[in-house]
């Protein structure tokens, strides 16, 4: 249980940062992070890891229809649309229908050919509905439609995935599967190749490895992850409590609220026909615990549960945001590796040289080296002809490491620089949805509240007439 003054939301950032008005005819409500923005006017003013939109792009998902009911390939389509001003695309209202696999396809895609994006997630598969078979029940595919629209408007909010060439194909394709294969067989990124670092073996670039100079900022930054992290953990449990307190039939007689209101009542209406001088106000009293006890039930369903899911679902895109700082932690510590590897071969091939040239002897460059030099004699090849060979392909394989480390060097920092947009991309898409959730749980409260008020104050004067004889 959380202490009355401790914040678990204290790293959000409520006040967010003036952003840009796109000129243009919108409408004003759609006005937050990644939806109306433009580098026009603010370029000069901002940083070089700030992000930088070209456009807006609003996206919406609804209108889920079963196909091919009758058959057992049946699957559910979503109808997909946009309003936006972005160039790349080539209508300003593109629609389209697609079904779950497009927007898995859309996904992994995404996160191969944009690997320092934080890319949301989708919504889990593998559920109870795809055995038991109700994933085409209205309720299911509600639930599933208000995931893909989340999924959705992460992406348009985000600068650069909003601008990519599959989400625009995605939105106005009509050719749909010709484009997926295309996309398969000629990947917009160069292709990946073998080369130096994956030529070390597992020994040295192990899962246990642990950045040497580790940077502060980022450092900062998955502190702030944690944090972020925790609260969203302890609100989920917190408000799950409240929520199976409230309105779960699984628990024990007394642990759920709205049955106890809904038992209380049916007391009470037996109690009138007992007492006949107040039975109709009895019966108003219990009509008006019913209808509290649904009145909490209805709060649950449209207030309490989407409040839940999407605590849950920002818990899933917070851990997209780590795998990108563990990502870029991998790229240094690839860097690092590298050049503890070549210092290796370098000074494997200065022992070489120095013993050829009688300057030094192998005993005076450590136990392995001594031993090494023992092996070799054992092998014949301690001749300074053999060492001479040796010398040479290590000179070759310093100019390759070389390379490698100095391309490792540069998509480091690459990596890093993009990660810190990221970062503040992933600070606006989590504001928005903060204030979104929080506000929609705010009104859900308030609109609860004011109708169990209206409810009790029209029993309270049938209660005040009952008159008591002493």
């Amino acid at each position: 249980m959380l202490g009355e003054d401790e914040d678990v939301f204290d790293s959000v950032t409520w006040e967010s940062p003036a952003a840009p008005v796109y000129e243009g005819g919108e409408p004003s409500v759609h006005s937050g992070p990644g939806f109306r923005q433009s580098t026009a006017d603010s370029d000069a003013e901002q940083g070089p890891h700030d992000p930088k939109w070209e456009g807006y792009l609003i996206t919406t998902v609804k209108d889920p229809v079963k196909e091919l009911a009758e058959t057992k390939d049946a699957y559910v389509s979503y109808l997909v649309s946009a309003k936006t001003n972005l160039p790349i695309f080539s209508t300003p209202n593109p629609s389209s229908r697609r079904r779950f696999q497009d927007f898995v396809f859309l996904h992994d895609h995404l996160v191969k050919d944009f690997p320092a994006c934080v890319v949301p997630p989708l919504p889990d598969k593998h559920r109870l509905e795809y055995v038991t078979g109700d994933r085409f029940s209205p309720e299911f595919m509600e639930r599933r439609r208000q995931d893909l629209h989340r999924f959705l408007q992460r992406l348009s909010r985000h600068p650069t995935l909003q601008r990519s060439t599959l989400l625009r194909a995605f939105f106005e394709s009509t050719e749909w599967h010709v484009h997926m294969h295309q996309h398969v067989a000629h990947p917009p990124g160069p292709e990946s190749s073998t080369g130096m670092l994956d030529s070390i073996s597992d020994t040295l670039l192990n899962a246990f490895s642990r950045v040497r100079k580790p940077d502060e900022r980022f450092m900062a930054m998955r502190e702030n992850v944690d944090k972020f992290e925790e609260g969203l953990v302890s609100a989920e449990r917190l408000w799950g409590r409240v929520r199976s307190r409230t309105n779960d039939g699984n628990l024990e007689p007394g642990e759920d609220l709205t049955g106890d209101y809904h038992d209380l009542a049916v007391a009470v209406q037996g109690l009138g026909f007992l007492e006949s001088g107040i039975t109709d106000p009895l019966n108003h009293f219990s009509n008006t615990l019913l209808e509290f006890s649904a009145l909490l039930r209805h709060t649950t369903q449209t207030t309490t549960d989407p409040f839940l899911i999407h605590l849950h679902s920002l818990l899933a895109y917070s851990h997209a945001n780590r795998a990108v700082l563990k990502l870029r932690d991998q790229k240094q510590m690839d860097f690092e590796e590298l050049s503890d590897y070549l210092s290796g071969v370098t000074q494997e091939r200065d022992r070489l040289a120095a013993v050829i040239s009688g300057r030094a002897g192998s005993t005076g460059l450590g136990l392995s080296a001594y031993i090494k030099d023992r092996v070799d004699a054992l092998r014949g090849a301690d001749d300074d002809r053999s060492r001479v060979e040796r010398m040479r392909k290590l000179d070759t394989k310093i100019k390759e490491l070389q390379d490698a480390v100095t391309t490792a060097h540069e998509t480091s920092d690459a990596f890093s620089d993009e990660t810190l947009r990221e970062q503040s991309v992933f600070q606006y898409a989590k504001e928005a949805e903060m204030k979104e959730m929080l506000g929609n749980l705010a009104d859900g409260q308030i609109e609860f509240y004011k109708a169990a008020m209206e409810e009790w104050e029209r029993i309270i004067p049938i209660i005040q007439r009952i008159r008591v004889d002493v």
